[in-house]
């Protein structure tokens, strides 16, 4: 014992004289960081004196320290920046999910704004904004050397107002002008319907209302179409959303979940981790999904498409997204101002990153653009095409008129699915998909239940 306790007496001697060997090389880099801090602080104080005495033209000084706050922190991302009190209350408001505006999610790329995803019913997606755009110019002022938030108030002003934006596209060779009406913007977080037996979900933000909304959607959709044990599947509709709130991702993806890890993310400090679970309970019940995503799906579509990808809970269909893997944290700051900070990123439950990299769909699906050429041709005039429009035709014998009223539905049902492809083959076929899926579903439960009476 006595032995141990030496040991152990010497071993915290001797570490404590090799610390104390260390110490005075390393107080003295300490005080040498600290001042140079306060060197550069200085330099700072002296600058904005210089500016504000000797500029050519009489400044705004709290203009003056705001660009100077802004520009330090648009130095660290595109997504770090200072909120000015009006910016802030905007941001608030915009996450309650109305706000006034043209209605598109923006971010900045070689010094031009470019359009993450126009937002669906607004004045921007109506007059034909697209994901991809580069806005080149507003009102004929050009947004080349502005930061994100300048260029972003260039575009603000009153509702009902107009406004000239000039627009860069891929596959165009030349610019382009377009107008749009400001208006008030309304958000629905989340619109349903029934395409046959499948219930879409189309979500297009994640703010306040999301989870709420999609609950209540999909209940009615499904009550619509008679009980779950009609639905076939469920189309969860993430393209051109442009993310929002990371506790709506959770929750969106937590509802089709039954356990298992949604996200996680990782700060600068590995103890600011943090990890998300999903709690027992699918919305679904089992039920076969897919999601669609693009290149307009960022943020909180992509951890919830990597969530459900992951898991294997869903085909994620259509193609890359955007590619934004990091959170932001958003700070008060005094005078009710703002700082929003990158301080994490964020991570699919497989441990993988998607910053800069997008979620790969499953099936990689392009969306279809109508040719303009083939628009307004009509199929020409012809001799009757079927049997069945044949004067004098025979009977089918075989079949009821209940079976023959059966064939007609399906048939009307199959006719209106091949008028969805026309108007978006994403969606019409991640349809598909799911009715495949479906009839695989009915044959595996049938040889179950053959397997079962063979064992009787």
């Amino acid at each position: 014992m006595k032995k141990f306790l030496m040991a152990a007496a010497g071993g915290t001697i001797a570490g404590v004289v090799a610390t104390t060997q260390f110490v005075g090389p390393l107080l003295a880099q300490e005080a040498a960081k600290t001042t140079n801090v306060y060197e550069q602080l200085d330099l700072f104080g002296d600058i904005f004196e210089r500016i504000r005495s000797q500029y050519v033209e009489e400044v705004d000084e709290g203009e003056l320290i705001e660009a100077a706050i802004n520009g330090m922190l648009t130095s660290l991302d595109p997504h770090s920046s200072y909120l000015a009190p009006n910016d802030a209350e905007d941001m608030r408001v915009q996450t309650r999910g109305e706000f006034g505006g043209l209605g598109i999610e923006v971010t900045q790329e070689d010094g031009f704004v470019k359009v993450v995803s126009p937002i669906d019913g607004t004045p921007a997606q109506e007059a034909g904004i697209e994901a991809g755009d580069f806005i080149t110019h507003v009102d004929g002022e050009s947004v080349l050397g502005l930061n994100l938030d300048e260029a972003v108030e260039m575009m603000r002003g009153p509702v009902g107002s107009e406004i000239l934006i000039t627009v860069v596209r891929e596959g165009r060779d030349e610019p382009f002008e377009v107008s749009i009406i400001r208006d008030t913007i309304k958000l629905t977080a989340v619109r349903t319907r029934l395409e046959g037996n499948t219930v879409v979900l189309r979500v297009t933000t994640f703010n306040d209302q999301t989870f709420p909304n999609l609950e209540e959607g999909l209940a009615e959709r499904v009550a619509e179409a008679g009980g779950m044990e009609n639905v076939e599947g469920i189309v969860l509709d993430l393209r051109n959303n442009p993310g929002g709130l990371l506790t709506q991702a959770i929750k969106v993806s937590d509802a089709f979940l039954d356990k298992g890890e949604i996200v996680s993310t990782r700060g600068r400090n590995a103890a600011d981790g943090e990890r998300f679970n999903a709690e027992a309970g699918d919305l679904a019940e089992g039920k076969p999904m897919v999601v669609l995503i693009n290149g307009g799906s960022a943020s909180a579509s992509e951890i919830v498409a990597g969530a459900l990808k992951d898991h294997r809970r869903a085909v994620v269909v259509g193609t890359k997204s955007f590619g934004k893997g990091s959170v932001q944290t958003v700070m008060p700051l005094r005078g009710d101002g703002a700082m929003r900070l990158t301080t994490a990123r964020y991570y699919t439950p497989s441990g993988r990153s998607i910053q800069a990299l997008g979620v790969s769909p499953d099936i990689v699906v392009e969306q279809r653009l109508p040719d303009p050429e083939d628009e307004g041709e009509e199929a020409p005039a012809g001799f009757s095409r079927s049997e069945a429009e044949l004067r004098g035709r025979l009977d089918n014998d075989s079949l009821s008129e209940d079976e023959i009223r059966q064939i007609e539905e399906e048939r009307t049902k199959a006719e209106e699915a091949a008028a969805l492809r026309e108007e978006d083959y994403q969606l019409a076929y991640a349809i598909d998909i799911l009715k495949g899926l479906s009839v695989l579903n009915i044959e595996e439960r049938m040889q179950q239940a053959a397997s079962t009476a063979g064992q009787d």
